[in-house]
């Protein structure tokens, strides 16, 4: 068992299923699927939970019946939230609109602005993974490289992700930069870059080092919704990781984590990894 801290966000996810694929200036029906937990944090957390990690969550919440229910679900799957700040304040709703083919547009309101207190005695732990816009996360993840696993998340803007291993989407990727994928990653990531994933969906995954480049191919599977494909991804990479795996081998376990959260009705992993964990 590994001690794992997310620096991620925790989300309440209005799902509304639409009749057809969005188009602009159409018009659409749907059904309104109620609340589920999301975000990062859940996403990420609940898998690396249920392998058998040890998993506390830093994000934030508003004051309020939301960011309460929130709290408790994600207590009630395993992850340690005594470090979730509370805001004053309402805990606005994630819009994740669904469309027949399992693809999903997700409307989300501004984020206010959430700043990290003073980094952990990072002795205690032995992965950082760092998936949110937080002020002060660069920080945490600069004084924790030199003891313990950090990963992360590519961000949507330019800002540095201090880390050992960066994930990126291709489409996170697309007009970013001129530089090449392994110049663009210790850009972002900074010298101690030891890995820069790049994932494309059912095309599988690109692994980058200095010394060049690796396919590593996905894991065929019936896909009912993609949301938090990726954050599944990145908690079996974790897993592997803090189990000893070669980065390949991560990789693959993250492929076969992603290919149970794409095949569930939900944005958490599934049932299906539960299973397989369970082994």
């Amino acid at each position: 068992m590994a001690n794992i801290l997310l620096i991620a966000n925790l989300n309440c996810d209005r799902i509304l299923s639409l009749n057809k694929v969005l188009q602009a200036g159409g018009r659409f029906h749907y059904q309104d699927g109620g609340q589920r937990l999301g975000g990062g944090g859940a996403n990420t957390g609940i898998g690396l939970v249920w392998a058998g990690h040890r998993l506390a969550l830093v994000s934030q919440v508003g004051r309020d019946e939301v960011g309460d229910w929130l709290l408790a679900e994600a207590s009630t799957q395993g992850i340690e939230c005594h470090m979730v700040q509370r805001r004053p304040g309402n805990t606005c709703e994630m819009l994740l609109m669904m469309t027949p083919d399992g693809e999903r547009t997700i409307i989300r309101p501004e984020r206010p602005i959430f700043t990290l207190p003073k980094a952990p005695d990072w002795h205690s732990w032995d992965a950082l993974y760092v998936n949110s816009s937080a002020q002060g996360a660069s920080q945490w993840a600069t004084s924790a490289l030199e003891h313990c696993i950090v990963v992360a998340q590519l961000a949507k803007d330019e800002r540095a992700r201090p880390c050992h291993i960066l994930i990126a989407s291709l489409s996170d990727m697309q007009g970013r930069s001129e530089l090449s994928t392994w110049e663009f990653g210790c850009q972002i990531a900074g010298p101690q870059l030891k890995y820069f994933i790049v994932t494309d969906g059912a095309n599988g995954a690109k692994l980058y080092t200095q010394d060049g480049m690796l396919h590593v191919p996905a894991v065929d599977t019936q896909v009912v919704d993609t949301t938090g494909a990726g954050d599944a991804y990145a908690a079996g990479v974790i897993h592997g990781l803090t189990s000893k795996m070669t980065i390949v081998e991560a990789m693959e376990e993250g492929a076969k984590w992603a290919a149970f959260a794409v095949s569930t009705q939900s944005s958490i992993p599934g049932e299906g990894l539960k299973a397989y964990l369970r082994g």
